[in-house]
């Protein structure tokens, strides 16, 4: 009985939860968005140009150009680019970047039509060095601590966003620059690219997520090794340990992984969008806990896309031998 009782709060909790994130998709729909951007003509190199249409914002800040957002239309519809620019500095982490990721992960939130997000680099050879250290040592010691926490809080709200998020390695992702990496869904990189937690160089440790998410990814034992020693470990090796989902051989102009996180994100944005959202919800929260409360966790979200129109349209579409239009509703 206690079991019943605990599954039936479960499903009740999954239910207020969707609801909400289906009111707050609504109201997004509905209501004009209150944050200000400057459209720019500057463009991303050609390759990155793949989708059938381009849209490029850039948020209104000092630095305008440390992150680029583009919202793909046409056949990729759905489909939502990150891209860091921050070249002098390697795409280290700054105060900057982390609150122009803020917003950019906020809207994406609360857009229902986003199927996937690649978060990628616009600098050739690098995806994200980890935290700006020359920011970093002109801060006084008290403001240590409550950056770090905002990186942190950005990195988990990253690996929050309901819809499937893929990281796209090109170039060196160390320190901070994998923890981002870590917190998205799929990654794949380039065979040159070259990742690791390095932290112990400095005296410090992982401090945003680098701790608890590199073991759930590749092994405790493994997990260990590579901070202990402050590894770094290039595309093909990062594939054996499981670091990485795939590696690509990278080309001539250096976009290698960004094209499979495409094609990836190509095979994605078919599918039913609820029923995307739902397995990953299922996913993450199972996998947290034991198999019985994950199953009633898988339960609770198969719950939520039994009366949708998708569903009915899937049938429909299998039925009739074409392929379905799915609308997220």
């Amino acid at each position: 009985m206690a079991v019943l009782v605990g599954r039936r709060s479960l499903l009740q909790a999954f239910r207020v939860q969707v609801a909400d994130r289906d009111s707050a998709c609504r109201l997004a729909a509905t209501s004009s968005c209150t944050r200000h951007y400057l459209f720019s003509r500057t463009v991303f190199p050609a390759s990155r140009l793949s989708g059938q249409g381009v849209g490029i914002r850039h948020y209104s800040s000092d630095s305008k150009d440390d992150l680029r957002v583009r919202y793909l239309d046409g056949e990729d519809d759905g489909i939502v680019v990150v891209g860091i620019n921050r070249p002098k500095a390697k795409n280290a982490i700054s105060k900057n970047l982390v609150k122009m990721m803020f917003e950019a992960v906020e809207d994406i939130k609360k857009n229902n039509k986003v199927r996937s997000v690649i978060l990628c680099s616009l600098v050739p050879g690098i995806f994200c060095a980890g935290a700006d250290l020359k920011e970093r040592a002109k801060m006084h010691q008290s403001e240590v601590g409550p950056f770090v926490s905002k990186a942190r809080a950005l990195i988990t709200e990253l690996g929050n966003l309901p819809v499937p998020t893929i990281a796209a390695i090109d170039g060196a992702a160390l320190g901070g620059g994998l923890e981002m990496a870590l917190a998205c869904d799929i990654r794949v990189a380039s065979n040159t690219a070259k990742m690791g937690l390095v932290e112990t160089k400095l005296a410090i440790i992982p401090g945003a997520g680098g701790t608890q998410r590199l073991p759930r990814v590749i092994g405790v034992s493994l997990a260990k090794e590579l901070i202990f020693a402050a590894r770094v470990v290039d595309g093909t090796e990062a594939c054996r340990l499981g670091l990485v989902s795939n590696s690509v051989e990278q080309n001539k102009s250096g976009d290698a992984a960004y094209l499979q996180a495409l094609q990836l994100a190509r095979e994605i944005n078919p599918q039913g969008p609820i029923a995307i959202r739902m397995a990953k919800l299922a996913i993450n929260q199972g996998i947290e806990v034991d198999l019985s409360t994950g199953l009633a966790i898988e339960e609770a979200c198969y719950a939520q896309v039994i009366p949708t129109k998708d569903r009915l349209e899937g049938l429909a579409a299998f039925k009739e031998k074409r392929r379905p239009h799915f609308k997220g509703e």
